[in-house]
C-alpha cells in the first residue's frame, strides 16, 4: 500500500491534531470489503486502529470514524466506484473507492484538499 499526498492536510481540515496526523501518515492499513446479500461491510485494520462499518447502499447510517468523529454517512455505487459521503458539524468529506489495474484506489476529498491512498492486493 502506498500513500498519496494530502492525507495530513485533509486530516488538519477535519480538526485532527498534528500528532495523530503523523501517525496516520505512517499507518499501512488493510482494507477488506465484503458483500453479503444487500449488506456491504468495510473493515479497515492497522496496528494503530481498526474500524468496521456495515451498510446498505443508498441508505444513510451513523458512523464513528477512525479519528472519533460521529458522522452521518451515505454510500452509493456509481460506475464501479463506491462513493462514501460523511457529514458532521456542517462539514462534508467524500471517500471514493475504485479498482484500477488490480489495485484499490481511495480518493479522499474535503473542500479543496484531495489525497489518495493506493492499496495493493495481499499475496
Amino acid at each position: 500500500m502506498g500513500v498519496g499526498g494530502g492525507l495530513s492536510a485533509r486530516a488538519g481540515e477535519q480538526g485532527v491534531g498534528f500528532a495523530m496526523r503523523q501517525i496516520a501518515n505512517l499507518t499501512k492499513p488493510t482494507t477488506i470489503i465484503e458483500l453479503e446479500g444487500d449488506k456491504v461491510t468495510v473493515k479497515t485494520q492497522s496496528t494503530f486502529k481498526s474500524t468496521e462499518i456495515s451498510f446498505k447502499l443508498g441508505e444513510e447510517f451513523d458512523e464513528m470514524t477512525a479519528d472519533d468523529r460521529h458522522v452521518k454517512s451515505l454510500v452509493t455505487l456509481d460506475g464501479g466506484k463506491l462513493i462514501h459521503v460523511q457529514k458532521w458539524d456542517g462539514k462534508e468529506t467524500t471517500l471514493v473507492r475504485e479498482l484500477e489495474d488490480g489495485k484499490l484506489i481511495l480518493t479522499l476529498t474535503m473542500g479543496t484538499v484531495i489525497c489518495t491512498r493506493t492499496y495493493e492486493k495481499a499475496t
